[in-house]
């Protein structure tokens, strides 16, 4: 019979069973909150792990006790053969869930081949309802194409699809509601993310900053009472509600205001291959460094092993100031 898979403890007795994977830092999304101009920060092609190489990380974290993968960017979707290599993760054994975060550009043309490959589970960034506000956010005139995305998942089956909205005082804040809204009509689960003013992207916009406090406050006032709907094992660190009558659900993620450190459960692998054990806090380790100098499976796991050890009790970022030690642009580092 084959050995069962440890369990990863942190110092401060988390179990840490989630690794996020960046694939890529390139994005076809200029995001004001995430992606500086000049692309700064982000690694050369040299630098990106291969395939190969985190599949065999995913491996050994997986016989440690990682039973969750998200793949994250940059934009995942734009990473050349990203349907195979997605098949190929889904086969590891002992790995329970493999999920995608995603822009959603490119997703009503790829959203077949991906539930093919093993992908059920969908993450998607949205942060305005309009088109010509998507466009001022992002960049880029592309929310028809975002929004043909999402309904083509819908069509094929996946589940849950969350719909990840950053929000932003003065900026789509007055979207809450809407957002809110499509989820009585719809299966959609909409999560409100705390804007976090963090790396070269985010100087200098701290007033952008909204509590999540307000957000719901906000909604429950337009649209009745939030009902509390109690988490799943691998479910992330959303606090999800129902509205009466709704097909779908509502989360709200509050890194700032009311942060989760204390039940934090997750490792980053960023593209050009840090590890990294908190997304606010710059301290990362040289895996690609090892892997390049051919170490074998028991180094990566020491490696693993140690980055979890080294894990910080919580992030130092205050709420709506940008007073922590994390200066990485979300783009390199997975978000």
């Amino acid at each position: 019979m084959p050995a069962m898979p440890s369990t990863l403890h942190d110092t401060f007795a988390r179990t840490i069973s989630y690794l996020r994977v960046s694939l890529t830092g390139q994005c076809n999304l200029r995001c004001l909150y995430c992606r500086p101009l000049g692309g700064a920060g982000l690694p050369s092609q040299e630098e990106v792990l291969s395939y190969e190489q985190v599949l065999r990380v995913v491996r050994v974290a997986v016989g440690l006790g990682v039973e969750k993968v998200r793949l994250t960017g940059g934009e995942p979707l734009l990473r050349p053969g990203v349907v195979g290599f997605v098949r190929e993760l889904a086969r590891i054994p002992g790995l329970v869930e493999v999920r995608l975060t995603t822009n959603g550009v490119l997703l009503a043309e790829m959203a077949a081949e991906l539930y093919q490959a093993g992908i059920r589970k969908l993450n998607i960034s949205l942060d305005s309802l309009q088109r010509q506000r998507f466009a001022e956010i992002t960049g880029h005139d592309l929310f028809e194409r975002v929004w043909a995305g999402i309904e083509a998942s819908r069509r094929l089956g996946f589940s849950p699809i969350k719909l990840n909205a950053v929000a932003m005082a003065g900026v789509n804040d007055d979207e809450l509601v809407e957002f809110a809204r499509l989820t009585l009509s719809t299966p959609l689960n909409v999560r409100f993310i705390e804007f976090m003013p963090v790396g070269q992207a985010g100087a200098g916009q701290g007033s952008r900053y909204l509590p999540v406090s307000v957000i719901r406050e906000r909604i429950e006032a337009a649209l009745g009472e939030l009902t509390p709907v109690k988490s799943a094992k691998l479910d992330g660190p959303a606090r999800v509600f129902t509205l009466a009558g709704a097909k779908g659900s509502v989360g709200f993620i509050s890194p700032l205001s009311e942060h989760f450190c204390a039940t934090c459960n997750r490792l980053r692998l960023t593209a050009a291959g840090r590890l990294r054990s908190c997304l606010l806090t710059d301290q990362e380790t040289d895996l690609a460094a090892a892997l390049r100098a051919g170490c074998d499976d028991q180094a990566i796991a020491a490696i693993i092993r140690q980055t979890i050890r080294d894990k910080p009790q919580g992030h130092t970022l205050a709420a709506g100031q940008r007073l922590g030690s994390c200066h990485g642009e979300m783009s390199r580092i997975g978000g």
